[in-house]
């Protein structure tokens, strides 16, 4: 198990003096002339910024060439932030190397997916590989360690900054060849799992193996000639961050052993297996930028998922922007409210802290549009520093009752990230199947119903989870299908989908039919799979109403399973296309298609119940329900995404804290467009 793992602490952060919500964000004095920090520190005062993360991309101010280390300006730095009474959050600044670097050390440059070589430039420019930038990236975080460890507010270190890309290069081509030795061992076992005798790819020698990009195995970035080639080569890349991550964690553990480390990650990004990463962090943070169109149940999704790949525990939102964003098409304002909307709604999905980037708008380069709590105007008579003012003093007022609080689901999705890869590098069925877009249709469904839902991975206890569902299981790892019979026989309920059980996790497909492993545990076998370009569809009726039937349309035959409903139309018309198969005390779902919005909302209701889940609370249109316990007690969140005003039944007596309000079990409360009320449940205490 992962050092990550081990931890059980509730509270993300170890420090005595956390006691509410830290609430700040990112930090960057050394873009300003010192005359103004003092300023700065009167502003943050002002609006109850209590948290700063310091130091994120200054590895070419503390390391002008390859001997010379210059901390002073960061001295003083930290020393202002301590007389100010400020908890720091301290960055090690490698994620973005110095020029002198590249220039002496053009090796330590990445090489694009299409093999072109990069110059000096941007961030995410190093190369994972590279035993330069490991060399100094290791040595600037022990000195850091060295030289801040020993401050009483430094509460966490937080390491590179959004780690993402890929690289192509030497380096990244020997150090693949040499992560393939480690899994594979010999050449036979590898050129059995990547069925090389396929186009005459036979490898006699480690050295004939190159990286999978335009070059070579790619035809386009996301299609590929070898999918288990290019599989594993996305594994090796997430592998190689996540070394660097851990060379400057372990440089920096070799001098300060209590305080916590972690990184930056972004949601459901694909590129790192954060389900991996995770184990390798003391606390999960992660940076949430929605678009503007963002449903807020995609939000909701991510950060559920931030929270399910820490094992259920707090995180902290590390970034997000008070108003507007610098990089979408159409950078449009946060309306009054939504700032506050969304903070809030991190917190009721796990998050103990609310930050952002940035405290002062910067003057120059890409960022400089991006939102701020202190604007180009330079003082506090903005309506988002008024905004963000009005936040900081309701959260010290409400104080740390929600803080180490845990989300006590009874259902829960399974993700996978190998799963994710493998799936959208098929060459086949559909270039329109995206795991994300099954995931978010049943992840929707329970949001819809106030229904809380954990993501889970592959190495996940299921224990406790009473529905379990697995869109698109693609892939099943060897010794997973245990897992999930196990799963049933003991009570649970499965659901799993059209094209799953194909594979194992070197992408080989499991003959003998589809779904493989899973056709006992499901009772069916798929013979053959449909698929409809946009605009096609057959059709289906269950539950009284009648439902489209998209993308994918599985053909299969019952083995023991209930056909539930038929296809209503083709030449495969009455085949099942929903079907049941009770398994020991509980019941393995197949849903051999993708179908409309109603259909998820209605059979998840249905399998909710059957596994004897309750909502939060009755649903009311755009309003999202939210649960958290913590030691303080039990409270629920109601957030309002809607432009009109809602009035809400309470449905269980309680305190809406923000107002101090006892509300009785069956008393009428309003609800303003954008509000948020943190209800504590059971008598005021």
């Amino acid at each position: 198990m992962n050092e990550g793992k081990k931890k059980d602490r509730e509270r993300i952060f170890s420090h005595p003096g956390v006691k509410k919500i830290l609430y700040g964000g990112d930090y960057n004095p050394e873009q300003w002339p010192e005359e103004i920090w003092e300023e700065d520190m009167r502003l943050f005062k002002l609006a109850g910024v209590d948290c700063v993360t310091l130091n994120v991309f200054s590895w070419a101010a503390l390391q002008p060439d390859e001997d010379t280390y210059c901390f002073e300006r960061l001295d003083r730095i930290m020393e202002l932030v301590r007389k100010n009474g400020l908890y720091v959050i301290l960055a090690t600044s490698t994620a973005a190397h110095p020029a002198w670097m590249a220039k002496k050390y053009p090796e330590v440059l990445r090489t694009e997916f299409s093999g072109i070589r990069r110059k000096f430039g941007s961030r995410h420019n190093s190369c994972p590989n590279s035993p330069v930038y490991r060399k100094y990236s290791r040595r600037l975080a022990g000195k850091l360690a060295e030289r801040y460890g020993g401050y009483e507010n430094v509460i966490a270190w937080h390491v590179g900054n959004e780690y993402g890309g890929e690289c192509y290069c030497e380096n990244c081509e020997r150090a693949f060849r040499e992560w393939l030795r480690e899994k594979y061992k010999t050449l036979e076992e590898l050129n059995r799992a990547w069925n090389t005798s396929f186009w005459g790819h036979t490898f006699y020698d480690w050295e004939e193996i190159v990286v999978p990009n335009m070059q070579s195995e790619h035809f386009e970035e996301n299609r590929t000639t070898f999918q288990g080639i290019s599989l594993d080569y996305r594994r090796f890349c997430s592998d190689s961050m996540l070394r660097n991550y851990r060379d400057e964690k372990e440089a920096i553990r070799q001098v300060t052993k209590d305080i916590p480390v972690t990184t930056n990650l972004m949601g459901f990004y694909k590129l790192l297996d954060y389900q991996k990463w995770a184990g390798y962090m003391d606390f999960v943070s992660w940076d949430n930028y929605p678009a503007n169109d963002t449903p807020p149940a995609r939000i909701a999704m991510n950060h559920d998922l931030m929270r399910g790949i820490g094992g259920g525990r707090p995180f902290a939102l590390m970034e997000q922007t008070p108003s507007v964003t610098n990089w979408l098409s159409y950078n449009a304002l946060k309306r009054p409210g939504v700032m506050r909307l969304l903070s809030w709604q991190a917190v009721a999905h796990g998050a103990d802290t609310v930050l952002f980037f940035q405290m002062r708008r910067s003057i120059g380069a890409c960022e400089k549009y991006h939102g701020a709590l202190i604007d180009h105007a330079g003082h506090e008579n903005t309506r988002v520093f008024r905004e963000m003012q009005a936040l900081g003093e309701e959260l010290k007022r409400l104080g740390g009752g929600t803080l180490g609080g845990r989300t006590p689901a009874k259902a829960a999705i399974l993700v996978d990230w190998d799963n994710w890869w493998a799936l959208e590098y098929s060459a086949g069925p559909s270039c329109d199947l995206k795991y994300l877009d099954e995931v978010e249709r049943y992840y929707t469904a329970f949001y819809e119903q106030n229904i809380p839902v954990d993501f889970v991975s592959v190495g996940d206890d299921l224990t406790g989870y009473g529905l379990l569902v697995a869109p698109v299981l693609y892939m099943v790892k060897t010794g997973y299908e245990q897992v999930l019979y196990s799963y049933v026989e003991a009570g649970g309920i499965l659901v799993t989908t059209f094209f799953s059980g194909i594979v194992n996790e070197h992408d080989l497909v499991v003959t003998g039919g589809y779904p493989g492993r899973l056709r006992k545990l499901l009772g069916i076998w798929v013979e053959e799979i449909d698929a409809l370009p946009a605009g096609e569809q057959n059709g289906f009726v269950w539950n009284g109403k009648h439902y489209p039937a998209e993308l994918l349309c599985d053909i299969l035959h019952l083995e023991g399973a209930a056909g539930e409903t038929v296809y209503e139309s083709d030449f495969y018309a009455g085949s099942p296309v929903l079907t049941s198969n009770p398994y020991g005390r509980g019941t393995a779902w197949y849903v051999a298609t993708r179908s409309s919005r109603e259909f998820y909302h209605d059979l998840v209701k249905r399998l909710a119940r059957d596994a004897g889940i309750e909502e939060l609370h009755t649903p009311v249109p755009e309003v999202e329900v939210c649960e958290r316990e913590s030691g303080e007690g039990r409270f629920l969140f109601f957030l309002n995404h809607g432009q009109e005003d809602v009035e809400l039944t309470m449905e269980e007596a309680g305190v809406w804290l923000q107002r101090e309000k006892s509300c009785e079990k069956g008393e009428k409360v309003l609800l303003r467009a954008k509000d948020v009320m943190v209800y504590r449940t059971g008598e005021d205490r």
